[in-house]
């Protein structure tokens, strides 16, 4: 019996409104529009959402306190980038928000090139950047679960450092989970001995089935002593009443996508990673991979989870998931615009059909 599944959301946390097609309405990043998703998340079945991160962006933590406070089941998903936070404050402001929200924190650490001379941070090579957010992820469940913790490290140091309040273990959760991204041989390492739950993007379900047993046997290899690594898939769900209507409307937006050249989707083309361009290349494989996973909007804009679309009425959705399902994913984050009405249509929609 594997994992119950669980549903987040994405709240897109940017400046400029139009995001990935998004409704571009006045205040699209205002505490009532942001709070408005997150009740819409919570009356519509999903658990929480993902809140993206990276200067030059609402800061993610602010906002997902902010959202905390104004709901009552929502869980933030909040993206965090080791460099902008130090591991001892970091772990006290989580403990901190899991404290005040009854534990409905989680975390996904993101260690992806960012602007980082823009917040004083520097970084040298792949080995010295990953060697850093292990350490990081290493410390922070440390300063999480024990007191007094002793730590010296090549990039961080605390000494006898207790973190209050302390996080409260509630069933089987000892703190908040521990999200992680990344394909490269590096970040496949940290994820295997560090990560809590290993996110994939959209790529094919044999794609993803290798990755997942490489990882298993990378956790055995390099003598992962925490508990199994966890597997989340982060992708667009393209959902409309009937397949027809779907692909039509598919279709229709990479066309518009094609005629504003990719503008408010390039979110990830800056510094492209190695999961990035794995997601650019299905393209040269065919425009629908698998059942009904598009491709075609990489070459226009995608970016990210925008890169890779899965397709058709609820049932075709549902059944592509469930097949992710079925290979060991057990954390979704999904996502279409405009977000606020495809919050409600897919978790009206779409979510019963993957709780049966």
């Amino acid at each position: 019996m594997g994992l119950e599944a669980e549903y987040l959301w994405y709240i897109p946390n940017v400046v400029e409104p139009g995001h990935r097609g998004d409704s571009a309405v006045e205040g699209h990043n205002s505490l009532e529009t942001l709070t408005s998703h997150a009740r819409a998340l919570e009356e519509h079945g999903w658990k929480g959402a993902l809140i993206g991160t990276g200067w030059g962006r609402p800061d993610t933590f602010t906002v997902a306190a902010a959202l905390a406070a104004r709901t009552t089941s929502f869980e933030p998903l909040i993206a965090i980038r080791p460099g902008y936070w130090r591991p001892a404050n970091f772990a006290s402001a989580a403990a901190t928000l899991d404290h005040l929200t009854g534990g409905r924190v989680r975390i996904n650490i993101v260690s992806g090139k960012d602007n980082l001379a823009a917040y004083g941070d520097s970084e040298g090579d792949q080995a010295h950047r990953y060697g850093r957010t292990r350490e990081f992820m290493r410390l922070v469940r440390r300063l999480w679960t024990q007191e007094n913790v002793d730590f010296a490290g090549e990039h961080f140091r605390v000494d006898g450092s207790t973190v209050v309040p302390r996080i409260e273990q509630r069933g089987a959760r000892r703190h908040p989970r521990l999200y992680f991204g990344g394909a490269s041989d590096a970040a496949e390492r940290v994820a295997a001995t560090e990560a809590d739950v290993q996110l994939f993007w959209g790529e094919p379900l044999e794609d993803v089935r290798q990755r997942i047993e490489r990882l298993k046997a990378l956790s055995r290899d390099l003598d992962r002593d925490l508990p199994p690594l966890e597997f989340g898939l982060r992708v667009t769900t393209f959902v409309r009443d009937t397949t027809e209507q779907a692909w039509a409307e598919a279709q229709a937006k990479v066309a518009e996508m094609a005629q504003g050249r990719g503008q408010g989707w390039n979110d990830h083309r800056r510094g492209v990673a190695v999961g990035q361009q794995r997601l650019f290349d299905l393209q040269g494989r065919g425009e629908v991979l698998d059942d009904n996973l598009y491709t075609t909007p990489g070459k226009f804009g995608g970016g990210g989870a925008g890169t890779t679309w899965l397709v058709g009425s609820a049932e075709d959705v549902a059944r592509s998931l469930r097949k992710y399902r079925d290979l060991g994913i057990s954390h979704f984050v999904l996502s279409d615009t405009p977000y606020l009405p495809e919050i409600r249509r897919q978790g009206d929609q779409l979510l019963p059909l993957l709780r049966n």
